[in-house]
């Protein structure tokens, strides 16, 4: 029978952001509409952008331009992220909220010895204001955007990075996250990944082929443990970035 009760130690669960810890939709949304309305087109509805969130700023941009019937032009490309991050950064936390039962899973998981770190396609100071905002950055040891890593999800680098940071090694490792992104960086990385239902995905969450799906942070730490039991059980010559 798996334990879902021991230790942790040694190991470190590295979290997607946006979609997976906190409820960021409406204020990237609204930012993203903000942007729409600046330039004379039409907001995208908040549903039908949720999807569009995880590959960060840019990626949304595009998105939601290509979604008011405008593609958006070479020339606009760089003045517009850079409008968009000035507003979302000023608006970073007036509507976004952790999901239900993340804080208490964190410090369960810590509790158990796990060490705790963020792999985010956001960046990486607009993930740790977010985070200090909402009085959740002190509970991780590692905040990293695809600026600090030099490449994002679903490059294996990200998380890799993100790990190695972190003081871990990728066999005693566990990615938890909503999208294709923590998917493909997760399985290219060889780490188990822990798929949340509620997120933000262009896939249906159930067809990505994680290795557990939850509907609540309630479940997660008993998922962690049964998926990082058999990493903590074997034993294997010790090798750079992995571990026994």
């Amino acid at each position: 029978m798996t334990d879902t009760t021991g230790s942790l130690d040694g190991c470190v669960i590295a979290f997607d952001l946006d979609g997976t810890l906190v409820d960021t939709a409406a204020d990237l949304v609204g930012t993203l509409n903000t942007i729409l309305q600046g330039q004379g087109h039409s907001e995208v509805p908040l549903q039908e952008a949720r999807s569009m969130i995880g590959r960060g700023a840019m990626a949304l941009l595009e998105r939601g331009f290509a979604a008011a019937g405008v593609p958006l032009r070479e020339d606009e490309r760089q003045p517009l992220f850079d409008r968009f991050i000035e507003i979302y950064r000023g608006r970073i936390a007036e509507e976004s909220r952790p999901f239900a039962g993340v804080v208490e899973a964190l410090d369960e998981l810590a509790g158990a010895g796990a060490t705790l770190a963020v792999c985010t396609n956001k960046r990486t100071s607009l993930s740790v204001a977010l985070l200090e905002a909402l009085g959740l950055a002190g509970r991780f040891a590692v905040i990293m955007g695809p600026d600090t890593a030099g490449v994002a999800k679903p490059d294996p680098g990200h998380l890799i990075a993100t790990v190695g940071a972190a003081g871990g090694r990728m066999q005693r490792a566990l990615m938890v996250g909503d999208s294709q992104t923590d998917y493909g960086a997760a399985r290219a990385a060889g780490v188990p990944i822990v798929l949340v239902s509620f997120g933000y995905t262009e896939i249906p969450v159930e067809d990505l082929g994680g290795d557990a799906l939850i509907d609540s942070f309630a479940e997660l730490p008993a998922v962690a443990r049964r998926l990082l039991a058999p990493r903590l059980a074997a034993v294997s010559p010790a090798l750079p970035g992995m571990d026994a």
